[in-house]
């Protein structure tokens, strides 16, 4: 990873922005075959997470 894109994925963070590549390359790693959520619906899911909206966030896996 360049210093650019790792200064990139710290200031999203700082912000509260998730990285959706970050995302991918776990799922890819660690939960292989299983279904990987579209950009808009990590992003629904990381808000909800966030927010805590209906019964409360979902567990996390990691």
């Amino acid at each position: 990873m360049s210093f650019w894109s790792k200064a990139v994925q710290t200031a999203r963070l700082m912000v509260g922005v998730p990285d959706y590549d970050a995302y991918r390359a776990h799922r890819a790693a660690h939960h292989p075959g299983e279904p990987v959520l579209s950009r808009a619906d990590f992003h629904r899911d990381r808000i909800a997470r966030r927010y805590g909206t209906g019964a409360g966030a979902p567990p996390r896996c990691c």
